[in-house]
Parts: structure tokens; sequence; C-alpha cells
């Protein structure tokens, strides 16, 4: 087993009750292989081509939609448990959200921040959980939600001066620079709270309807599909862009495709991968649990987007980064289940010796 195996074995005991079913470290592997090739798929397409993030996530939706479509719906013959207006409603929220995260990147956003910007799901969620549902939160909550907006907050700012000393020209290209990457931040924070807000529509739904994951990650993913209508003029462009990128031969079947059609290929079956890891976690292992390995899978992928792409990362960005994550563990209150679960063992131990 491989080094990463062994990590997941070791400390998926701590926070799931049913830890040596292989289905689970089967399931963390799909997380950490699928999402982290993900983002080295989409990163690879973003530096040819920043302005491609419609074209992806078409062929994200439509595969899904289609693996969906077969495999969940029965070729639609299967009614929905949850009525088509609250899809609606949700599909509207899910495809706004997945449009503007990825066109963001046409806005001068490092992968890097894109990545960090996005782990700031948590304060999304507890901001709008405070005004729309009323709930209150323990103080460690708060606290570890401070710490994420800080880490946030300092990757933000290291990044806004990277733009300015980046950019070369007059001072007007300076400020516009500036403003155009401005826009990509308002854009990822407008996406941030919609997201949260699509978070909690689908709490509720599911309080009232029952967990009917794979039923919604089909109509999220299929119904969206006319909207891309509207985008179809860039997605065209960037589909003849992507035709005329170096051809390159693929081994198996001895034929040769344009480099970045095989990229797109690759990223949108490292996405299904990805979502099929996550919905296997959610289904056998406690929240906690899925929390955790998605929170280290996305410093993973930041790792990688770093070293691998040599993406610009000052000291301060690692702290941000480092204060960002330890304010994700607090609130999932990970050390506390740690310690937790060996005063749970040493008192077994002293009962049995």
């Amino acid at each position: 087993m491989s080094s990463l195996g062994i990590l997941v074995g070791y400390f998926l005991p701590y926070f799931s009750p049913i830890t040596t079913n292989i289905n689970n470290i089967f399931a963390v592997l799909l997380v950490f292989v699928g999402c982290c090739s993900n983002v080295v798929f989409l990163e690879m397409l973003v530096r040819e081509f920043p302005g491609c993030g419609n074209i992806v996530t078409f062929a994200q939706f439509a595969f899904i939609a289609l693996e969906g479509f077969i495999f969940e719906t029965n070729f639609g013959r299967k009614k929905p448990a949850i009525p088509m207006s609250n899809y609606v409603i949700m599909v509207t929220m899910f495809f706004t959200v997945s449009v503007i995260n990825n066109y963001a990147l046409n806005f001068n956003i490092a992968m890097p921040l894109h990545m960090i910007f996005r782990s700031g799901s948590l304060i999304a969620n507890m901001i709008l959980g405070i005004i729309i549902l009323k709930k209150r939160y323990s103080m460690s909550k708060y606290l570890s939600i401070a710490m994420v907006s800080l880490g946030i907050f300092i990757c933000t700012i290291m990044s806004a001066k990277q733009v300015n000393v980046g950019t070369e020209g007059s001072e007007d290209q300076g400020v516009y620079a500036f403003l155009h990457w401005l826009m990509g931040i308002a854009m990822l924070t407008f996406a941030l709270l919609m997201s949260a807000r699509m978070g909690i529509f689908q709490e509720t739904l599911y309080k009232q309807y029952g967990k009917h994951s794979k039923e919604a990650l089909f109509y999220n993913h299929c119904l969206p599909l006319p909207g891309f209508l509207l985008l179809s003029s860039d997605i065209y462009n960037h589909g003849v862009l992507f035709s005329q990128s170096t051809p390159v031969e693929i081994p198996v079947i001895g034929q040769a495709v344009p480099v970045l059609w095989l990229y797109l290929l690759l990223n949108v079956i490292t996405q299904y991968v990805c979502i099929r890891g996550v919905f296997i976690l959610t289904t056998e292992c406690a929240s906690l649990t899925v929390t955790l390995v998605v929170t280290l899978r996305k410093f993973i992928s930041l790792i990688i987007s770093i070293l691998y792409f040599k993406n610009p990362f000052t000291a301060w960005h690692w702290v941000g980064t480092g204060v960002v994550f330890l304010g994700t563990l607090i609130y999932t209150e990970v050390w506390t289940n740690i310690c937790a679960a060996l005063r749970g063992r040493d008192e077994l131990k002293e009962k049995t010796t």
C-alpha cells in the first residue's frame, strides 16, 4: 500500500466507526487522486487559455448529467423524490456558482488564491446560518471562523501586492490590472456566499424529503445544460482554440489528438472520480471525516499547484494558508476527537491490564 493509503488507514479510525472497511480507504483514495489530479489538469488548461472556464464547466456538467441519466434515472423512467420546482431553485444557484468560480480565473486570479478563497466556505456557511437559520455556535467555532477569515485576508492582500508589482507599463495599465483582479475577487466572494446559501437550501430540502444525493447530483448537472446556450459562442471559440493546440499521440489507440482536448477529457474524468469519492464518503463515513479529508485534499492540491506549476507564493501566503487550515481543523473539532479517542484507548488498555 502507498504511504497515502497508510496515512489514511491510520487517521480514519479516529473519525469514523467503520474505519477498517475497505470502502472507506477506497473512497479517500478516490478523493485524493481524483480531486488533486483534477486541479492539475484544470491549471494546465487555464495556463494556455485563462478564459476557458465555460467550456470546462460545460464538459463537466454534460458528462455527469449523461452518467446520471443512464444510471440514476434509468433513462428518465425514475421519478424524482424531491419536487422539480425545488430542483429548479437549487440548480439556478448551483449553475451560477459553478460558472462564476471558473470564469473568475479569467480575471488574473492565481490558482492557489482561487483554492484558498474557496476554502472560506465555512465562514460563509456560518454567517448565513446565523442570519437565515438563527443558529448559535460555540466560542471555538467563532474563533475558527475568525482564523479562516484572517488567513484569506492575508493571502488576498499579498496577492493584490503581486498584481501591482507584476504589472508592467503605465500607471493606467497598473490600475486597470488591479481593478480587473478586484473584479475576480468580487466574483469569488459572490460565489462563496451563493454556495453557502445553496447548502442551507439543500439542508432544508433533505430534512423535508430525505437525502437523495445521487438524484440531486444528476439534476444539478442536467437541468442547467440549456443555460450554456447563453455561453455557446464562448464555448465554441475555445473549442476551436483547443483543436488548434499541439497534437499528442495516445498510445492505446495510436491516434493523435489536440493536447488541450486530452487535458479537458482527463479533467472531466477526474472531476467525476472526485465527486464519486466524496459521495461514497458522505454515505459511509461521519461528516467530520468528510470535512477533514476534503480539507487535507485542498492542502495537497495547493502544494502541487505551488511546487509543480511554480506559482508565486510568499512567506505571508504560507502564513495565511496555515491559518486557514488550522481554523478549519478547529472548526471540525479534530483535536478534540483525537484526544477523546486516545483517552478512550488508554482507558480500554487500563481495564484490560
